[in-house]
């Protein structure tokens, strides 16, 4: 990384109104989380899928919930146990800092819970896809969504397949799901990512007037939710800080970190002061 591109995100940091956290799948990697980008890195995560032949949007997908019980839950039972048990890197604990002297709210599309674990306010956050922590009925025969906290799934770490008793909605009988948004997905329960919009939008209203800068971290273009969303709040007159080791370049005047999220988050400390 380039020391004159740290001081400029640092001085835009030191000097902004409101931060926006924009945060993709990338930035789990430091805390040990899977590295999905493309068939062969999910595959190496998850090595069963592979002589199936199936990638990770095949698999997130609703239908398995009524084709493959089994198969859905393992893949969502694995992951929800992983999230459950990882320490969040110390980029989060850098954010935190200065979201505690500098209005901040988090956009993601990961479904991991990993703001919250961190500490973050939930109201400021906004998991623009879903949570693996709630479910909701598969069917669905109503609108609720519920804390998984009670929800625990073993899966058997060999096929990746989860055993014993499945999660079932009380009213109607059907398989509980995360509620997380997957592909060609009619029959996700957006009430509550739609509450966490609604305050989003709020928060960059109150801002709009104010000097916003984006730290967007680890959003790829294979799922684009989160870059799109940072240039459009560039495009309204922010800073955009775009951290990323593959895929860091954006529109003009986006300072490009080439790094992981937790070195660059660590460099621009440094040049803070610590």
């Amino acid at each position: 990384m380039e020391k004159a591109l740290l001081e400029r995100a640092a001085q835009a940091i030191a000097q902004a109104d409101a931060l926006v956290i924009g945060a993709g799948a990338g930035m789990g990697v430091d805390s040990g989380l899977p590295d999905f980008r493309g068939s062969q890195g999910f595959w190496r995560a998850y090595p069963p899928y592979k002589k199936l032949g199936l990638s990770f949007s095949n698999l997130a997908n609703p239908m398995w919930f009524k084709r493959d019980p089994t198969l859905a839950w393992g893949f969502y039972g694995h992951r929800q146990n992983l999230y459950r048990s990882t320490v969040p890197h110390e980029g989060f604990a850098i954010l935190k800092r200065w979201s505690e002297r500098i209005p901040t709210f988090a956009f993601t599309s990961n479904v991991d819970g990993q703001f919250q674990a961190a500490g973050f306010e939930p109201a400021a956050i906004c998991e623009v896809h879903g949570s693996i922590h709630w479910v909701q009925c598969s069917a669905p025969c109503h609108d609720g969504i519920y804390a998984a906290d009670d929800v625990k799934v073993e899966v058997d770490p060999d096929s990746f397949r989860a055993v014993g008793p499945l999660p079932t909605c009380e009213r109607c009988g059907a398989l509980l799901r995360p509620n997380i948004l997957m592909f060609g997905d009619g029959g996700f329960v957006s009430d509550r990512s739609h509450k966490q919009e609604r305050a989003y939008q709020a928060f960059l209203g109150r801002h709009a007037q104010g000097r916003v800068v984006v730290i967007e971290m680890g959003a790829g273009t294979a799922v684009p939710t989160v870059r799109w969303e940072s240039e459009r709040i560039q495009e309204r007159g922010a800073t955009l800080i775009r951290i990323n080791p593959r895929e860091s370049k954006g529109p003009e005047g986006t300072l490009s970190l080439k790094a992981g999220a937790l070195e660059a988050l660590q460099g621009i400390l440094r040049q803070l002061g610590g």
